[in-house]
């Protein structure tokens, strides 16, 4: 990967290669920690970052289901996060906040065990910038009754992982998982989208799908630009049958999906595209409607 200069590690920027955890780190052991990918796009006014402070609230809604302590505030971990982009010196970057529970103590609660902050940034183009063939999961999603899916935490992304492997093995880009009562649920690390008749459709949070924040950008574009658009259960037979179906997240952006199950699609669709340019005018600060989501460095 392109590592960069520092990372922050609670409260000081340290060498990248000296950012380092001990082997018997609690998170590495029980997955006890919790994530953000955010990123900072290129504006005409220099670098800025996109809808952070909603991703920080989020940080700390994740830390306060899985009970994980979170020291810093939503302006600290701002004041961070403008730092570390500044010294490293991106003109975008992504950006991972990871809360975990670090050494100190071995077991599984292990309350005493403290909680570690980072912040680190590296320049990562989009992960998926052409159409993707889609395969459904033979994994299922993570059920709520079994670890919380609105955490954005790392133990349950082991789920993700079993699913993106098995589509990588097979010869497809990603994978959808249904969950346990068989109704879409979201890809591997991006919210799923379908269009049908010119109308909008997106998992909600009770099908297991991560409240996403690129979703809800998504959304909040769609109804300005009159595109109709409901979170509702959706069943796979409606990937098959959508005139279009897009992924959206902070790694991928917004990705059109070529086809399902070897199920062709139409690509990149006149909606994929109206929102696709929509979102790229957004965070790089050409559309003014919307320039209350950009942080800028300084």
């Amino acid at each position: 990967m392109n590592e960069a200069a520092h990372i922050w590690m609670d409260g000081a920027l340290v060498p990248w290669a000296e950012a380092r955890v001990h082997v018997l780190t609690h998170a590495l052991h029980y997955g006890t920690a919790v994530l953000e990918g955010t990123r900072a796009y290129e504006t005409a006014q220099g670098p800025a970052v996109f809808r952070l402070d909603d991703h920080l609230t989020r940080l700390h809604h994740s830390a306060r289901i899985i009970g994980l302590p979170l020291r810093y505030t939503t302006d600290e971990l701002r004041a961070a996060t403008l730092e570390t982009v500044a010294a490293n010196g991106h003109p975008a970057c992504y950006i991972r906040h990871l809360a975990h529970r670090g050494y100190g103590e071995m077991g599984i609660a292990a309350r005493s065990a403290p909680t570690v902050v980072s912040i680190a940034t590296w320049e990562w183009a989009p992960l998926l910038e052409q159409g993707v063939r889609l395969m459904t999961s033979s994994w299922r999603r993570n059920d709520q009754a079994v670890v919380p899916t609105a955490a954005k935490a790392t133990g349950p992304y082991l789920n993700s992982v079993l699913a993106k492997s098995e589509a990588l093995d097979a010869g497809y880009d990603e994978a959808v998982l249904l969950n346990a009562a068989g109704y879409v649920s979201e890809c591997t690390g991006a919210n799923l989208f379908v269009v049908r008749d010119g109308r909008l459709a997106t998992p909600p949070p009770s099908a297991g799908a991560l409240d996403g924040i690129t979703q809800d950008t998504v959304e909040r574009l769609a109804a300005d630009l009159g595109v109709p658009v409901a979170r509702r259960d959706l069943l796979r037979s409606d990937l098959y049958t959508a005139d279009e179906v897009f992924l959206c997240g902070t790694a991928a952006g917004i990705v059109h999906v070529d086809s399902v199950d070897n199920r062709a699609l139409n690509g990149r669709g006149p909606v994929t595209a109206k929102l696709s340019d929509a979102y790229d005018d957004v965070v790089h600060g050409r559309d003014p409607r919307y320039r209350h989501w950009l942080t800028p460095l300084g």
